[in-house]
C-alpha cells in the first residue's frame, strides 16, 4: 500500500524558513514524478514545485520561485521542499503527490496524496 506522509509543517515569521519532507512507503520514489501542492481553504490547490523521475529536472510556480527548492533522496525515499523568505501568503495546507510518468502541474495526474502538513506564516 502506497502511503505519503509530509511533516515539517509550522508556524513560522515572515522571513523566515521550513523544510517540509515527504516520506513514501510502498513504492520506490526513483520511478515517479513528485509534486508539492498547496491549498487554502476555498480555493483550488495549487501547484507550486515539481521534480522528474529522469532528469532532475525541476518546475517551479512563479509564486515560489528563487524562494523555494524541490530535492529527492531516493535512498531515503523521500522528497524536500525547501522553503525560504516565507511570506503570509504561503499560509496554506502543504501536500505532496507522486504520478507516473512527466510532470504535470495539476492535481488530476497524481496517483496518491499524503494527508499535507500545515504551515503558517505570521507575525
Amino acid at each position: 500500500q502506497v502511503q505519503l506522509v509530509e511533516s515539517g509543517g509550522g508556524l513560522v515569521q515572515p522571513g523566515g524558513s521550513l523544510r517540509l519532507s515527504c516520506a513514501a512507503s510502498g513504492l520506490t520514489l526513483d520511478y515517479y514524478a513528485m509534486g508539492w501542492f498547496r491549498q487554502v481553504p476555498g480555493k483550488e490547490r495549487e501547484g507550486i514545485s515539481f521534480i522528474s523521475s529522469t532528469d532532475g529536472s525541476t518546475w517551479y510556480a512563479d509564486s515560489v520561485k528563487g524562494r523555494f527548492t524541490i530535492s529527492r533522496d531516493n535512498v531515503k525515499n523521500t522528497v524536500y521542499l525547501q522553503m525560504n523568505s516565507l511570506t503570509p501568503e504561503d499560509t496554506a495546507v502543504y501536500y505532496c503527490a507522486h504520478k507516473i510518468g512527466g510532470m504535470s502541474t495539476i492535481p488530476g495526474p497524481y496517483d496518491d496524496w499524503g494527508q499535507g502538513t500545515q504551515v503558517t506564516v505570521s507575525s
